[in-house]
């Protein structure tokens, strides 16, 4: 049976509102009484609500965090970068997976507003314009601080930190040119997406740089899932003017398009060229030295953290941070061009 506030009353011959006053360290208490008490909530082992308290201090310390892919090594590392600093500052998560679907990501919204939690950290599924009504409509209701990771929503001004996915993009596509290819075929990620778009406009820059005509047949719009990955890299393979480089945008459809190589005995990088957009840590125990970009995504969590809790210490300060990291283009041979 659980112990209540009325039972630490009766047992320390006091009232209800003055163990509450111990228990939120609000108020005058003389310090015999509140050693009493003290005393008899360490001899019944009472842990207070958290529900009851936060509605007493009209606080929760409770943050939401809303991601499209949970189990996406991506965003493990951007939740265990908030995850650091909200332990740092005894802030409490509550995490949210949409799934990649836009519904859900509105129920995940509206769920967060009934814990009352302080503000929300989110990588927004969409930018589309026939979205955004209802979604600012959903978000401008709650009142609170919103700090978006890696994900923009088009005619909005929250604070955010992104990477230069254009550039990250470029760099690699660059990459592949440098290495003597010509013909690089790209899988990109859901084009409804903001870093889609950025990577797609990468690509197309570096060919536009290096006198490279584009090339619509070697153009595959992903969804950021292997599935869809493997099954156009199957079409890349029988393609009669075959590219000889692939550019795949995201950690996940990576895994679906090296799948698809290695079923076809395919060779990296004497068959076909790649580079991935993400780093994929269980690649270099099998051996596999893909060429990536990297983004940091610890860091990224550290500072959409940091900024959501500047906001809740300065609720007056109204200026907007939107914060932009670089990422790194980390070469393992992958990309060669080998006749």
């Amino acid at each position: 049976m659980s112990v209540t506030i009325n039972d630490i009353a009766k047992e320390s011959g006091v009232s209800c509102a003055t163990v509450s006053r111990v228990l939120n360290d609000s108020g005058y208490v003389k310090e015999e009484t509140k050693q009493k008490i003290l005393k008899v909530i360490e001899e019944l082992n009472y842990t207070p609500s958290a529900i009851a308290r936060s509605l007493s201090t009209n606080k929760t310390n409770t943050v939401g965090v809303i991601v499209p892919q949970i189990n996406n090594p991506f965003f493990g590392e951007i939740i265990k970068g908030i995850s650091k600093i909200a332990d740092e500052n005894d802030l409490n998560i509550i995490l949210c997976d949409t799934d990649d679907s836009m519904e859900k990501e509105l129920k995940a919204l509206k769920l967060l507003k009934e814990q009352r939690i302080e503000g929300i950290l989110i990588t927004p599924t969409s930018v589309e314009d026939e979205f955004n009504s209802e979604y600012l409509k959903t978000i401008d209701s709650f009142g609170i601080p919103i700090v978006l990771i890696d994900g923009n929503v088009k005619y909005s001004t929250f604070n955010g930190v992104f990477v230069d996915n254009i550039k990250g993009a470029y760099d690699g596509t660059e990459a592949l040119i440098k290495a003597g290819h010509k013909k690089i075929a790209i899988i990109t990620g859901r084009m409804n997406s903001k870093p889609a778009q950025d990577r797609f406009i990468g690509y197309k820059k570096a060919l536009a740089r290096n006198n490279i005509l584009f090339n619509k047949e070697y153009i595959f719009h992903g969804d950021y899932n292997q599935e869809k990955a493997y099954e156009y890299t199957k079409k890349i393979l029988s393609m009669k003017d075959r590219p000889t480089a692939i550019f795949v945008c995201s950690n996940m459809m990576t895994l679906g398009c090296l799948q698809a190589l290695y079923e076809e005995n395919i060779r990296i990088p004497e068959d076909m060229a790649v580079i991935a957009f993400d780093r994929i840590d269980v690649l270099n125990i099998v051996g596999m030295n893909i060429s990536f970009i990297n983004g940091p995504t610890i860091e990224m969590g550290k500072i959409g953290m940091k900024i959501l809790i500047d906001n809740l210490n300065n609720k007056e300060n109204k200026a907007i941070k939107r914060i932009t990291l670089l990422p790194e283009l980390i070469l393992k041979g992958s990309e060669k061009y080998i006749k």
